[in-house]
Formats: C-alpha cells, sequence, structure tokens
C-alpha cells in the first residue's frame, strides 16, 4: 500500500510538500496493471468537521485504525515529529478482564511486576486471552507489584500465578481469530485503560463477550 512518495528518478523529495509527493506517487501508480501487488492509500476528501468525523466513524468497518490527517504542504519528516501529521483513531474497543498472571518488566521497571495476562470468564472457569504491559502509571505499577508478591499462588520460572481479583479495562485496537490462543482470538494493541476498583471479578466480561466482538469485528485489522 503506496501512501507517499521520498525519492523520485534517484532524487530525494523528501523537502517538497505532501501534495506534490502524492501527485507523483499518484502518476506512477496510475498506469500499472490490475494484477501489480500494489495499492495507493485512498485520499479522503472533507469539506467540514462533521464530514471528517463521519468518516472517521467508518474506518472499523474498513479495518483500519482511523484516519492519518496530513497537511498538504507539510514536509516528510523522519521519527515522531508533531504538527504537520496526525493520526486520529477510532475510539478502542473495551473488555473488562481479571488478571491471572504476573512477570517483572525490563529496563527500568525490572524491579516491578509490569507484565500482566488477563482472563476472561468461561462458564465457572476463567480462559487466558491477552497480556499488556502498559496504560498504568509507576505509583500503580509499584502497588500491583507488592500485592503479587503477597498473592502468588505458583510460580513458573519468572512468571507468577496469582489470585484472580483485581479487575482491568482492556483496550484494543481490533480482534481477529487465532487457532494458536486458548481462547479462539488475538487482540491488537492490547493495553491497560484503567485499574477497576469499583468491579468485582463476577461482574468481568465472558468469552462470549469476546466472541461477539469477534464476530462484529473480527478480520484483517492492518491499517
Amino acid at each position: 500500500m503506496g501512501y507517499d512518495l521520498l525519492e523520485h528518478d534517484g532524487e530525494d523529495i523528501r523537502a517538497l510538500p505532501f501534495f506534490e509527493r502524492r501527485a507523483r506517487l499518484d502518476a506512477l501508480g496510475r498506469d500499472l496493471p490490475p494484477e501489480a501487488p500494489f495499492r495507493l492509500s485512498p485520499l479522503v476528501p472533507v469539506e467540514s468537521l462533521d464530514q471528517l468525523t463521519e468518516e472517521r466513524a467508518k474506518s472499523r468497518d474498513l479495518m483500519a485504525e482511523g484516519l492519518m490527517l496530513k497537511r498538504a504542504a507539510s514536509p516528510y519528516l523522519a521519527g515522531r515529529k508533531k504538527g504537520d501529521w496526525w493520526k486520529w483513531k477510532v475510539d478502542p474497543l473495551t473488555i473488562d478482564a481479571v488478571m491471572i498472571y504476573a512477570q517483572a518488566g525490563s529496563g527500568r521497571r525490572a524491579n516491578m511486576f509490569t507484565d500482566f495476562t488477563f482472563a476472561v470468564k468461561d462458564g465457572n472457569g476463567l480462559v487466558p486471552f491477552t497480556k499488556a504491559y502498559s496504560g498504568l502509571t509507576d505509583a500503580e505499577f509499584r502497588k500491583i507489584t507488592a500485592w503479587v508478591r503477597k498473592n502468588t499462588l505458583e510460580r513458573y520460572g519468572p512468571v507468577r500465578h496469582v489470585k484472580p481479583e483485581h479487575v482491568f479495562e482492556i483496550g484494543f485496537e481490533g480482534i481477529q481469530p487465532s487457532p494458536r490462543h486458548k481462547s479462539g482470538v488475538s487482540l491488537r494493541f492490547p493495553r491497560m485503560l484503567r485499574w477497576r476498583h469499583d468491579k468485582p471479578l463476577d461482574e468481568i466480561n465472558t468469552l462470549d463477550d469476546l466472541k461477539d466482538m469477534l464476530a462484529a469485528y473480527g478480520g484483517d485489522n492492518t491499517a
């Protein structure tokens, strides 16, 4: 999928405005045969914020993360530059789950438990369905680390099996079928949105809820 052009006829054109780079890219792709393994990313013309909002709402149906907004006069800049480009993502899908495994992090968080495995209800039991390691503050990580150390049921190398007690809201961009996972699903970019101190274990979501999401949103969520 082509969305920008950085070099043309041996010339570095990153400093040219986006609209000119895109025009050259369109010209290169215009005469390709239909069977060529190349497509141009569609441009989304809009005239108002309301129309832009409506287009963004269609993203998940198109298996995309959202809209990429680019200033027409912007050069191509490497790295996480701000101001000219903005990824306007759709709101994440969410599900409430319980933490069942914990593992220490790395780097400056090597002394804290930061990598967690989460489960949903499946009948009278629990089934793991995803891992997440981002979304909490350092203070929250320190608090859950102290709890993990006091509530470990079993150890499997660096992994600790803990009491299924703490509920978290998990956010993710997409969901796909996965025969490699016990739950039968895999999530795209899962992360912890919040620690649900207000929610008890018996109110977490179920495997059926995940399957309903899979039926509604499943597929290839490549942006």
